[in-house]
């Protein structure tokens, strides 16, 4: 299948490691040209290197905070003057701390807040005027919980809900310039924000990391973790010409996990 993504441009998001990496690298090697983002300019200076070694594809990094509105700004005005043109918008940022509700204050809910949901309001409005012209495509990753909440995860719980609102009534608003909206949503897979809040569990319960994670795979359908490459691939198809009429649709990339209708 050819899936018409050789010469498009991709903004990403926290792509220095995990699912954003994943999915810059797996889009370079379709001939995607990239613009990626991280709070860290070590470690997205190093990625940029190592996709560009792997795929031979036109990659450039900057430094960004999806939380600063300012940072936000810059970084698609500096990649859109750059590329002239954005074809693929993939949000991702940094999940919230774990925490049970009467643990958290309202400093921890506006971090939340800012860095979960409002990243989101900002990229797009600042990405759609430079995607109209010729449509586009929206993604951004949430969690398998706003299909079932997660103990012990209650912002994300709450910020994720609030994202399948927001990028539902965006695909509306943007059908008709062409632009289609998705979330995928990722169950277990190896990354390091998995491995984290396994710890935080085996830790709660008195129970080793493998343990944590042995109990993890057998609520698993498949039966085991899903690879960053695997969701990757998932998410290179809805950001691809091949999707043509999926919008507005939440995707679980979950190994069945989730068993909610």
């Amino acid at each position: 299948m050819d899936l018409g993504l050789k010469g498009k441009v991709a903004f990403i998001t926290a792509a220095s490691k995990g699912l954003g990496k994943a999915i810059a690298l797996e889009l370079a090697k379709e001939g995607v040209q990239l613009a990626i983002s991280s709070r860290n300019k070590e470690q997205i200076e190093d990625t940029a290197d190592f996709i560009r070694n792997q795929t031979g594809v036109r990659v450039e990094a900057m430094v960004a905070d999806v939380s600063n509105p300012a940072e936000v700004h810059q970084f698609v005005e500096t990649m859109a003057q750059k590329f002239g043109r954005v074809d693929i918008l993939l949000i991702n940022a940094g999940g919230p701390p774990s925490g049970e509700f009467m643990q958290l204050d309202d400093q921890a809910w506006e971090v939340a807040f800012q860095t979960n949901l409002m990243s989101i309001v900002r990229m797009v409005r600042e990405t759609v005027p430079y995607m109209k012209e010729n449509g586009g495509k929206i993604l951004t990753i949430a969690s398998s919980s706003v299909k079932v909440p997660i103990p012990g995860l209650v912002l994300s719980n709450t910020f994720r809900a609030g994202i399948v609102g927001l990028m539902k009534t965006l695909s509306v608003e943007l059908a008709k310039d062409n632009i289609l909206v998705n979330i995928v949503a990722p169950g277990r897979i190896a990354t390091d924000r998995v491995a984290e809040i396994d710890a935080v569990k085996a830790n709660k319960l008195g129970k080793t990391l493998q343990q944590v994670q042995e109990d993890s795979e057998k609520s698993i359908p498949l039966g085991r973790y899903g690879k960053p490459e695997e969701f990757a691939k998932a998410v290179v198809f809805l950001a691809s010409d091949a999707n043509s009429y999926i919008t507005g649709s939440t995707i679980m990339i979950d190994g069945g996990l989730v068993q909610a209708l």
